[in-house]
């Protein structure tokens, strides 16, 4: 019997069949802009072979007025439709089936040709939009319309009409963005008027045994967004229109609550999926935040939704389903939320991957194939690079030694997972334990590799990770600790703390100090209540009345930086402003501009500015240093006096932020290369 009954069932719609309650959810990767269709193809069908039950493609404009931004993929023309044909060929080749997400950006396009309901401009864009008449309207539906008859004709078995997170449908349903007093605008029943008539119009263009999804808003997140009366009546109206299934949208791309990040809960909205549930008689999909086949199984079992959506859990893994099918679920390869290589890179014009999984969208490129010439390899350091090479050199078929100087693998791996909000990396570092387990490398811990002992090998790779980099302030007393020696649980900070160095790791431990008991990102109400998430039916948008609500912070503490940037620049472009906000709602000073004079036991003396002005004491009881890293590279330089070869790679090779994303996919390219 299954470990997994209901994920694993099969699913019918009447005029077809899902073969398990597993949606890959719509991601935007990039793929499609390349122009290089097998690369596209190869990332969906092995997405297919992985047994996931629908895929959802990455948002395609209806028309160039509603690409996300200017040149956004789409099927334009016969050639569009012949090579997406050449997409959904290789998923049915894999035993898969696969929908189109039509989106149409609306203000949220980046580009002055952008369209909405009223001319109220995004946040999150320098363009305010057109306001459409009522041609321009009927213009938008045709097109709507024209490419789920095209995506029909490409041989997709269904479309997503993206009806969520704040993109052009969604900007009619409220009144936040919608200030129109016509048919299109003022009532209920007339904002809601345009994605209802839209899916209509596509269920008549792509006939009665087609799928057809609508991505619903359920919970805004923003002023003046939707009740849930209005969400439950648009809902019935959309099944009335023929939509086959309802996904759920959770949250606005404006919205200043955190809904994907690794900070949010596991499964933290599915409360939200579970209030439709028998409002509706066709199938509904929860979403957001569902990374492992254990809890998407609970989710289903207790009733939450007909179906779930992973999106980046496919990116981490192709295999999801097939690994949970064989009771092989510890060898998932876990999403951890970081958005590092997948939003950030899309937010940032860059093709989107995964830090887990380099090889995600690189499926041409980097293959792990037998290699014909088989070697020894020695792989120094079981942190992320040292076992993204390990592992992936044994999937060539080398003979891997990994030598671990410490007890247990996971270099810095092992800090991260012990900060508020990024529990998931204790997931992660299981993750690697199991799968070097399974790979047959031979793993030494607690073994100090040596010149000597390395002479033997063919090939050996440096992963020796870094060392903390002393900032040189002068020292007349006080209790003055590395960042190591807090988070490895060696010392323990005082009441009042100052942070030196306000980069990824500053803000880590500045999260670390002030968070006291099990973090939020543990507790789902404790966390709603943190962030001011409240109940759609009980206030609009589900916005809690009172707004965010964070407990007391464990300790007073003092952010600090020489640039004189604002601290948290150089953070994720996705998750960088939760950080900065989560410090702010607990009270944290953050400083910048500021030159170290010398740490008593008062505190830390700063001065500001290159003239050293407003010399100022920062009282503190402890002042930890995160001031940056060196590379660890002891072992390699001994290697190069010998006249021995080595692969540096990771922090060994460029200390940069403890780049976790850098080192598993330097490591993974090398393995793939030797």
């Amino acid at each position: 019997m299954s470990n997994y009954p209901h994920l694993l069932a099969p699913l019918d719609l009447g005029f077809t069949s899902l073969k398990n309650r597993v949606l890959m959810g719509s991601m935007h990767t990039g793929l499609e802009e390349t122009g290089d269709w097998n690369r596209v193809a190869s990332f969906y069908g092995a997405r297919a072979a992985g047994g996931a039950g629908l895929i959802v493609t990455g948002g395609m404009a209806p028309n160039r007025e509603g690409g996300v931004f200017p040149g956004a993929a789409g099927l334009f023309s016969q050639a569009d439709i012949t090579n997406h044909r050449s997409v959904t060929d290789r998923v049915h080749g894999s035993g898969g089936k696969i929908a189109m997400q039509i989106l149409h950006a609306g203000r949220y396009a980046f580009s002055p040709d952008c369209v909405s309901a009223s001319p109220v401009k995004s946040p999150i864009s320098p363009f305010p939009p057109r306001e459409l008449d009522a041609a321009g309207i009927e213009k938008q539906i045709a097109d709507i319309e024209t490419a789920a008859a095209r995506a029909r004709e490409a041989g997709y078995d269904g479309v997503e009409v993206m009806g969520s997170e704040g993109y052009f449908l969604n900007q009619f349903l409220v009144t936040h963005t919608n200030k129109r007093s016509n048919r299109w605008g003022g009532s209920y029943e007339n904002r809601m008027r345009l994605p209802v008539e839209v899916v209509k119009r596509v269920r008549t263009a792509v006939g009665s045994d087609f799928i057809v999804i609508y991505r619903l808003s359920m919970i805004d997140l923003v002023p003046n967004g939707s009740t849930w009366d209005e969400v439950v009546t648009l809902a019935r109206a959309v099944e009335a229109a023929g939509a086959t299934i309802i996904n759920t949208g959770i949250g606005w791309h404006e919205a200043r609550i955190p809904t994907i990040a690794t900070s949010v809960p596991r499964r933290a909205f599915s409360w939200v999926t579970k209030k439709l549930m028998g409002e509706v008689g066709i199938p509904v999909i929860t979403s957001n935040r569902i990374n492992s086949p254990v809890v998407a199984e609970q989710v289903l079992a207790e009733g939450c939704a007909d179906m779930v959506s992973m999106a980046r859990p496919f990116l981490a893994d192709a295999d999801f389903v097939t690994k949970a099918e064989r009771g092989d679920a510890a060898l998932i390869a876990p999403c951890i939320a970081c958005n590092q290589a997948c939003l950030d890179h899309t937010f940032g014009g860059k093709i989107s991957t995964c830090l887990v999984n380099p090889r995600a969208c690189y499926e041409t490129e980097l293959r792990a194939e037998p290699a014909a010439d088989l070697k020894r390899v020695a792989v120094v350091g079981a942190g992320p690079a040292g076992l993204a090479t390990a592992l992936t050199a044994a999937e060539c078929g080398h003979s891997v030694v990994l030598f671990e100087q410490a007890e247990r693998i996971g270099g810095q791996l092992n800090m991260a997972r012990e900060i508020p909000g990024k529990e998931e990396f204790h997931g992660l570092v299981e993750w690697y334990a199991a799968s070097v387990a399974a790979s047959g490398i031979d793993l030494r811990l607690g073994t100090k590799a040596t010149v000597e002992v390395l002479a033997g090998f063919d090939e050996v790779v440096i992963a020796t990770g870094v060392t903390p980099r002393d900032p040189g302030i002068p020292v007349e007393g006080g209790h003055v600790l590395g960042y190591r020696e807090v988070l490895l649980g060696k010392a323990e900070a005082g009441r009042r703390v100052a942070v030196v160095g306000a980069g990824g790791i500053g803000f880590d431990m500045a999260e670390y100090l002030v968070q006291e008991g099990e973090s939020p990102s543990e507790d789902i109400e404790a966390w709603k209540t943190e962030w001011g998430v409240g109940d759609p039916s009980e206030t609009r948008g589900g916005l809690a009345p009172k707004g965010p609500q964070p407990l007391a912070p464990a300790r007073q503490v003092t952010l600090l930086q020489r640039k004189p940037t604002k601290p948290g620049k150089g953070l994720g472009k996705t998750t960088g402003w939760i950080h900065r906000a989560a410090l702010k709602m607990k009270g944290v000073r953050m400083l910048a501009g500021v030159n170290y004079e010398r740490i008593d036991a008062r505190g830390l003396h700063v001065s500001f500015g290159e003239a050293r002005e407003n010399p100022t004491l920062i009282e503190a009881d402890t002042v930890v240093i995160c001031a940056g890293q060196t590379p660890e590279r002891t072992l390699a330089d001994q290697l190069t006096e010998a006249g021995v070869k080595a692969h540096v790679i990771g922090g060994a090779d460029v200390a940069a932020e403890l780049d976790a994303k850098r080192a598993i996919d330097q490591g993974t390219r090398l393995a793939t290369a030797l």
